[in-house]
């Protein structure tokens, strides 16, 4: 009795990532980004390092989503 192996499924009918995780991504990335600069602005008493922070946070964020959803997801080949 031959064995059957199940259809491999087209590139695009894999699942590309929960959109939680980009949310996640977007929004720790500002708080704890932003809470950095916001420690930072009280201990070195400036004024400009918390929208410095956020400003890293969204771009950490951005860049953290595009790497997950970018990733390869069948690595068996």
């Amino acid at each position: 009795m031959a064995q059957q192996t199940p259809p491999s499924p087209h590139p695009d009918d894999l699942p590309k990532g929960d959109p939680w995780h980009a949310f996640g991504y977007l929004v720790s990335g500002v708080l704890v980004y932003g809470l950095i600069g916001w420690a930072l602005d009280r201990w070195l008493d400036t004024s400009f390092l918390v929208v410095v922070g956020i400003l890293a946070g969204i771009g950490l964020g951005i860049y953290m989503t595009w790497k997950r959803f970018n990733a390869p997801w069948n690595t068996k080949q």
